[in-house]
């Protein structure tokens, strides 16, 4: 057992993990319980199909746009203030997002990626800081988190927009960022001293470093193929047969299984030399996923489980790569910034072409190949990524 630092205003470091966790919660769900909805949301504001994925790369833009302009936020103000602010920016969005009228919709959906980048980007910087012995513990906690209740919200979606409607369905996830905010309040009250600010200055983004851009492409690689999951596996489903409750169940299976890997992958990882065979390994499995999916659509659920380990796995490997291959908390901002910045200016980029491309194909044939090459490819960083080396101090 590992004593937790007292933190800000908080009473325990215990209070201060809790806080975190649900920052966490508020990181995937307001944004992956939408695409179960895009069929009803098209017949409302008449959508196509690109429309459609162009509503949900919104977010993945501004994690793109708003990734680098985080760190430098957090250095002026505060990472616990920033954090703040982006609790602000997700509830004011699903506020937004689900009041009549696609301007609102899309003008919502915006701010809420711009507050989800901020916590993205900055949550590893914070573990980094507060829990520097335990890594690679408390981003399987967090990644836990976040794959629950994005689980919960796809499966539930639905049916409380069968009852409800789905801008009230969609509404309900403000209960997330209140109730975070109302817990992380004391945490704000931090002063920021001079000191680390100018500690944050000197690390500036690590554009020339190779080892940076292997963790870059790696987690943009694994968040494309997981974006594209999320946007469209729904309307996969839906191609072969399934409704749109199963879809949505299976949806939920899939985010679900995300969250097993924090259980079990911490622990693995203390235990290995270098990260290599991990990062490959996962990588591998979200490929032979994919191609399940096409050629034996029958173990949707087997692939969407097996999908759900891959993608979740890696993406807590890439987030615990930004704490382990750097020396102090603003170095890891910035490698978060950077990797958050081109990593989801790929992700945000992979709806879009895949349902260019089944627009013009009308099948998800190549779709779901080119995103098992994807998959391939991110095998490879994973390997340059996984060594035990860290990026100049």
């Amino acid at each position: 057992m590992f004593k937790l630092p007292q933190l800000s205003r908080c009473n325990s470091g215990l209070l201060m993990l809790v806080a975190i966790l649900l920052i966490a919660a508020n990181l995937r769900a307001p944004i992956t319980a939408l695409p179960p909805l895009i069929s009803l949301i098209q017949q409302d504001y008449d959508l196509s199909n690109s429309a459609a994925g162009a509503l949900t790369a919104l977010p993945l833009l501004a994690f793109a746009l708003l990734s680098p302009i985080s760190a430098k936020a957090s250095q002026q103000v505060g990472l616990e203030r920033t954090l703040l602010l982006a609790l602000l920016g997700i509830a004011g969005g699903i506020l937004l997002r689900s009041l009549p009228g696609s301007s609102f919709l899309f003008l919502g959906t915006s701010l809420i990626g711009m507050g989800i980048a901020a916590g993205n980007v900055l949550l590893p910087s914070l573990i980094k800081r507060d829990f520097p012995r335990h890594i690679t513990t408390i981003t399987g906690a967090y990644a836990l988190t976040m794959g629950l209740t994005a689980a919960l919200g796809s499966t539930l979606v639905v049916p409380l927009a069968t009852y409800w409607g789905w801008q009230t369905a969609l509404l309900i996830f403000l209960l997330l960022p209140l109730s975070t905010i109302v817990l992380w309040w004391p945490a704000c009250q931090r002063p920021v001293t001079r000191a680390a600010s100018h500690s944050a200055t000197s690390s500036p983004l690590p554009w020339r470093n190779p080892l940076a851009w292997h963790i870059t492409l790696f987690l943009g690689l694994n968040s494309t193929i997981f974006y594209i999951a999320i946007t469209w596996l729904p309307a996969i489903f839906s191609a072969q047969g399934l409704s749109a409750s199963q879809a949505g169940s299976l949806h939920g299976v899939m985010q679900l299984a995300t969250a097993l890997p924090g259980v079990a992958l911490s622990p693995l990882l203390r235990r290995l030399p270098d990260q290599r065979v991990p990062a490959m390994s996962v990588a591998l499995l979200s490929a032979l996923s994919l191609l399940g999916w096409l050629y034996l659509p029958h173990l949707a659920a087997l692939w969407s489980v097996l999908f759900g380990i891959g993608t979740g796995a890696g993406i807590i490997l890439g987030l615990s790569f930004i704490g382990m291959r750097t020396h102090r908390p603003e170095q890891a901002a910035s490698l978060s910034g950077m990797s958050q910045c081109i990593g989801y200016l790929l992700a945000a980029a992979g709806p879009i072409a895949i349902a260019q491309l089944h627009d013009r194909l009308q099948s998800w044939y190549w779709p779901l190949w080119i995103c098992a090459g994807l998959a391939v490819l991110a095998a490879y960083m994973g390997y340059l990524a996984g060594r035990n080396i860290k990026l100049p101090a």
